[in-house]
């Protein structure tokens, strides 16, 4: 078949289909909502009860946590539920629980999206990617990035966030979020001495869990080419249901970024009219994984 770019790919579909692909459903969202969060309800519980074999579940837990993550992203783009209300609440509560306010993520995302792995202007390079064993080292273990989160919040609480791609008009409600976020910190961290559930079922887990989500941030767009085609600057990762599942089906992410108005629960769908055109896949992350640290130095 012909190699064609995403821009001709969107163009030539059914309008019939592209209705239908990128219609929104409170339903459907709020059902993976409640499957998200049962696996965190479930994780946590066993971390709890579990006994001497309690912490065992720390790291699935931490995994289930930072994968809140790919809901946030999805909110970015208003698509996981009808109401925009609610995509607006969730997309805030997973960013407290991420410490990445939910506003500027989205303006930092968009422009990702214009500028996909395009360098100095792809703002998810603002960071190079991992091109030794040491910085593979320093990326997966997070740290890092909680680092950037801290910061971020403090400067957006201060109205110091200039980033270029965020409108003057967003800074005050970003300033508003970050403000929020640390009000929501403060008390948190005042009770620590009361109990120590906020300890074991959020901090440690999520410092656990990071790595994981790291490696499959990584596979969206690791040592792919840094052209404007979303067919061959972005991955899709072939895995099994636990992960799409946690992941809200964004290892489908070269469909992702091929039509980004599609909401999570029909990219298998559009996954089924993009596959003869994929450029760039993996057969699941340890897959990606070995390939990707094959080249490093």
């Amino acid at each position: 078949m012909t190699q064609i770019d995403h821009r001709q790919f969107v163009s030539e579909l059914d309008p019939a289909l592209k209705v239908a692909l990128t219609q929104r459903s409170d339903w459907a969202g709020l059902r993976h909502l409640l499957a998200h969060l049962g696996v965190i309800a479930v994780l946590g519980l066993a971390v709890l009860f579990g006994g001497p074999i309690g912490f065992l579940f720390l790291v699935p837990l931490g995994i289930a946590l930072v994968f809140l993550f790919t809901l946030e992203h999805e909110c970015t783009h208003k698509t996981p539920f009808q109401n925009q209300l609610l995509n607006e609440w969730v997309g805030f509560a997973c960013g407290v629980v991420l410490v990445l306010p939910f506003t500027w993520f989205r303006y930092f995302h968009l422009a990702h999206h214009k500028w996909t792995n395009i360098p100095d202007k792809d703002p998810e390079l603002a960071e190079p990617r991992p091109e030794t064993w040491w910085d593979l080292v320093k990326y997966t273990s997070g740290l890092p990035y909680w680092w950037a989160g801290i910061q971020l919040v403090l400067k957006a609480a201060l109205g110091r966030v200039d980033d270029e791609y965020i409108p003057t008009k967003a800074k005050p409600r970003i300033r508003a979020e970050a403000a929020c976020m640390l009000v929501f910190y403060a008390v948190v961290i005042s009770t620590l001495w009361l109990s120590s559930a906020v300890l074991w079922l959020w901090i440690v887990p999520c410092l656990l869990g990071q790595p994981f989500l790291r490696i499959y941030l990584l596979a969206e767009h690791g040592r792919c080419p840094p052209v404007a085609n979303m067919f061959e600057n972005t991955r899709t990762t072939f895995t099994n249901r636990i992960v799409r599942l946690l992941a809200w089906n964004m290892p489908f992410h070269t469909e992702h970024h091929v039509f980004p108005n599609v909401p999570f629960y029909q990219l298998p769908k559009l996954h089924e009219q993009t596959q003869s055109h994929l450029r760039v896949t993996s057969d699941g992350y340890s897959d990606f994984a070995k390939t990707y640290t094959k080249t490093l130095r």
